[in-house]
């Protein structure tokens, strides 16, 4: 006759952490079964919500395979609901900051028009599972259908200090752009003022200081026959500034009809933003995170000679 698997704390689940050892091989909803007074919905509601630990590790399959000797840990606690996040990554989270690589086509906040999901609305999500008073502030923004990295604040104090303080916590911000027609200059700036048009389209002014200031340093990557790939460093950050530039200069981002391109060699518009580099806004630490340049960026150029 088989021994009964020993139990290293009390039965039931009335402390917040309950200790059992297993005695024989046995399948884990079996083994909690017979050592917990709980019925078998109930103990698969502990599996589901990640509060059985075989030696240190969160279990949730039913039939994973007990040895002697392992240590099984029931705990009271729920964990964290983790959150999906569609056309997201987080590429860094603490108590003040989270920083994510957006999808192109993802809006980074709703409009008053806008209601759909967002960057902002999972994010706050994201928080509100580990803590409901969570909450998440909106410190720059990027346009619906360009990707890369984003910053949020945790805090309106952490925000207003990103916001006020941006152009010297923002150590690097670059972009890359996929643009229409072969760049002659392998460097070059494009400096204008900017305004916004009753149709909500920004323009570069003829005339000096009428508008803001838009600064926009670029550098030649890969040209090709009909397209150019583009670094591109923002020294201000207005809305659609490199758009608009891009535009300025005879070679509009690919797939930005708004701007004047005519051609759509990928699926999406042709900006993403690459780097981003800052001083932590409370530790003071030198934060750097580069996504890289998307693959489809490289298509427009395949087959060229």
């Amino acid at each position: 006759m088989s021994k009964k698997p020993k139990s290293a704390g009390p039965r039931g689940t009335g402390s917040p952490e309950n200790r059992l050892t297993a005695a024989e091989p046995a399948e884990l909803l079996s083994f909690l079964l017979a050592q917990l007074n709980q019925g078998r919905n109930s103990v698969k509601s502990l599996l589901a919500h990640g509060q059985v630990f075989v030696d240190g590790r969160a279990e949730t399959k039913y039939n994973f395979m007990l040895e002697p000797g392992q240590t099984v840990i029931i705990r009271k606690e729920r964990a964290p609901e983790t959150v999906p996040l569609a056309g997201l990554a987080i590429l860094h989270e603490d108590e003040h900051i989270i920083v994510v690589n957006k999808d192109s086509g993802l809006l980074s906040i709703a409009t008053d028009k806008e209601t759909e999901l967002t960057a902002y609305r999972q994010l706050n999500a994201h928080v509100r599972a580990a803590d409901p008073k969570g909450r998440i502030f909106i410190v720059h923004r990027l346009d619906r259908d360009t990707s890369g990295v984003m910053m949020f604040a945790k805090s309106e104090a952490v925000q207003q200090k990103l916001q006020n303080n941006w152009q010297d916590i923002v150590q690097e911000r670059s972009y890359v752009a996929l643009v229409e027609g072969t760049v002659k200059k392998s460097v070059g700036t494009v400096k204008s003022w900017l305004k916004e048009s009753s149709t909500l389209r920004m323009y570069s002014s003829p005339h000096p200081n009428d508008g803001q200031l838009a600064v926009t340093h670029y550098k030649l990557l890969q040209a090709g026959k009909q397209f150019s790939l583009l670094e591109v460093h923002l020294e201000t950050g207005r809305k659609n500034q490199i758009r608009v530039h891009m535009q300025d200069i005879g070679h509009p981002v690919v797939g930005d009809k708004k701007y004047g391109s005519r051609a759509k060699p990928i699926p999406r518009l042709g900006l993403h933003a690459r780097v981003l580099a800052f001083e932590h806004p409370v530790s003071g630490k030198l934060l750097r995170f580069d996504t890289g340049i998307p693959k489809l960026f490289y298509n427009p150029f395949r087959g060229e000679k």
